[in-house]
């Protein structure tokens, strides 16, 4: 598996909110359910154990019920500043699974991939920057579509938020 086939995903948004409205978005497991997942996808179970060495895991359901699992280690966690963890598919258990378990093609799908969010203060608005490294090259600009879709949704979500605080 050389650099040719890996690609980092690196997208960027700027909120109309806090930082610590976009912090609790990723870190509690009510609001995350809120945004997690593509378009039309909905997160039925979000597990969120905060700390190093920490696990997380999610099931995002599709709107024809097919479930998707994945879990990850938090590696690095500085309060409403970052967060970095690694990121797998699994099986509702947390147990790893390859891509393959749920269909996806390609042989040159990692185990695990790694995710870094870091907020940016930006006087009242928040900067994120999520950059996920281990990408399979082919499945990149499906892999960024699903990232954007999910951002759409997180807006919207900071938005009810920040009415409701």
């Amino acid at each position: 598996m050389g650099n040719q086939q890996e690609s980092e995903i690196i997208i960027t948004r700027v909120f109309d909110v806090s930082r610590d409205l976009v912090w609790q978005s990723w870190t509690d497991p009510e609001q995350f359910k809120r945004w997690w997942g593509p378009k039309n996808f909905t997160a039925p179970v979000v597990k969120i154990d905060l700390r190093v060495g920490g696990k997380y895991l999610y099931c995002m359901r599709s709107a024809e019920g097919r479930e998707f699992w994945s879990t990850g280690t938090y590696d690095k966690i500085i309060q409403h500043e970052q967060l970095v963890c690694t990121d797998s598919f699994a099986d509702e258990k947390g147990n790893i699974v390859p891509a393959s378990h749920y269909g996806m093609t390609g042989d040159n799908w990692p185990m695990t991939t790694n995710i870094t969010v870091t907020l940016i203060e930006m006087g009242n608005k928040t900067k994120m920057i999520l950059a996920h490294l281990g990408i399979p090259l082919q499945i990149k600009e499906m892999c960024t579509a699903g990232w954007n879709e999910e951002f759409d949704k997180l807006a919207e979500s900071l938005t009810l938020l920040k009415e409701n605080n």
